[in-house]
């Protein structure tokens, strides 16, 4: 807030007095009505001529300072005015000067500049002269080298195109002589292939080759002492099957069990029935397939009258496959592997099923030994049994002993307790003294 003119004080004060007359008149009145009425109109006619001269005086002094008001705000601009001429003029100096040093700056400047451009230029020149010479002598230089690496790659070309045409004309020449040797091989290979192909078409040579694959398989897998060739099965009878795996009786004392396994190869039927498919013949393919199959069965009723003899042999025999793919096709018909397992009682396997047989039938001797040897492994136990009582009537005695010795050692040494007692009232000698006298009684004891 700013500080208080005189006008305003003075209506201030005004107003203050009139608010307490007009307090003291109402008390006043309140007391005495009557007594101090004409006391109230003298007062307020005061008033009223209080407030007439303060108002008087209050519009003077409002006069005189809007006339101080008017002088102030006339001065006030005069100063601004001298001020910013002033100022402009300053400024317009300070301007002129500025523009002046710019213009010197400006003038140095460029004249720097054209010095400086004409000394680059000059520069430039000397150092493209330079540069052109050097690239002059090094482009000579360079022709030079290349006309000696030239010569050079020329050189060595020359000797590594004859070299390398050498090498090519050599290996050619290996080549050749390999590819003449392939075909002497092809040739052999070829009439190789005739001659197993002839083995494949003549059937007892057919029979031949899954017979020495089977007897491959059983020796790979099995010992010599678990498998026989060329066994005769069936009691009294003639007849031999190719191979057959010897089982244990039930007890020892009973007599080996064959499980005859026979090899057999319908290549013919076989091959047919791969011939119409590959032809896409629906109904020769069927019609093969049948064939296939009544080989197949007359094959497994081959094997059941020919070697299986129970008691003597298995209730079951094997007919082996040599190839996977006759195998497939013989699972593939629908019911035949069930029909020759009730009827002919006859296992159809193929070179993995059998391998896996076999491998599960070495299990089981080795379970079979293991079983033969438990007996020696329970009389062992027996022994051992035997020996570890016996062994506890010994540990029982030496229990015995040591309680014997252990009582001998307190009663000792209650006896050595009583002897100190009764000494405790010798005198003692001196430790030399106590060694030599007890040395004296150990010879003497020695003599005596």
């Amino acid at each position: 807030m700013g500080e208080w003119t005189m006008p305003e004080i003075l209506m201030i004060a005004l107003i203050v007095l009139n608010l307490v007359a007009v307090i003291l008149l109402c008390l006043l009145l309140l007391r005495n009505p009557y007594t101090y009425l004409a006391q109230l109109e003298t007062s307020l006619g005061n008033l009223d001529r209080n407030q007439e001269k303060a108002e008087r005086m209050m519009q003077g002094e409002l006069a005189k300072n809007r006339e101080e008001a008017a002088l102030n705000s006339k001065e006030v601009r005069r100063e601004v005015s001298e001020s910013l001429k002033t100022f402009g003029d300053l400024f317009l100096a300070r301007m002129t000067e500025i523009a002046t040093l710019q213009k010197n700056q400006l003038d140095l400047f460029s004249t720097r500049l054209t010095n400086l451009t004409q000394t680059n230029e000059t520069k430039l020149d000397k150092m493209r002269e330079t540069v052109e010479q050097k690239m002059t002598h090094l482009q000579e230089d360079n022709n030079k080298k290349l006309e000696q690496m030239r010569a050079t790659v020329d050189e060595k070309l020359h000797a590594t195109l004859e070299k390398r045409l050498g090498e090519s004309f050599k290996l050619v020449s290996d080549r050749l002589e390999q590819v003449h040797k392939g075909l002497g091989e092809m040739q052999s290979l070829a009439s190789g292939v005739g001659d197993l192909k002839k083995v494949l078409t003549n059937v007892k040579t057919r029979g031949t080759w899954g017979e020495i694959q089977l007897g491959n398989l059983l020796e790979q897998i099995l010992t010599m002492e678990q498998y026989a060739q060329n066994v005769a099965t069936k009691k009294g009878g003639s007849e031999r099957v190719e191979f057959a795996i010897k089982l244990p009786g039930r007890h020892d004392k009973e007599q080996d069990v064959w499980l005859p396994i026979d090899a057999k190869f319908p290549q013919e039927d076989y091959q047919r029935l791969l011939d119409a498919r590959e032809e896409a013949n629906a109904e020769l393919a069927e019609e093969a397939g049948k064939l296939l199959e009544a080989r197949i069965k007359g094959e497994a009723k081959d094997i059941k009258e020919k070697y299986l003899d129970p008691p003597y042999t298995t209730d079951f025999g094997i007919m082996f496959l040599p190839t996977e793919g006759l195998y497939a096709e013989v699972l593939r018909r629908p019911g035949l592997c069930e029909n020759l397992q009730r009827t002919y009682r006859v296992v159809v396997t193929g070179p993995t099923t059998l391998a896996a047989l076999l491998n599960s039938l070495q299990m089981g001797f080795r379970t079979l030994a293991i079983e033969k040897r438990s007996s020696e492994v329970w009389a062992l136990l027996g022994a051992v049994k035997t020996e570890f009582g016996r062994f506890g009537d010994i540990l029982d005695k030496t229990k015995k002993k040591l309680e014997e010795a252990s009582t001998t050692i307190e009663n000792a040494a209650k006896k050595s307790r009583t002897i100190e007692r009764k000494l405790k009232q010798v005198q003692e000698l001196p430790s030399a003294e106590a060694v030599q006298l007890l040395e004296d009684e150990e010879t003497e004891s020695a003599a005596i």
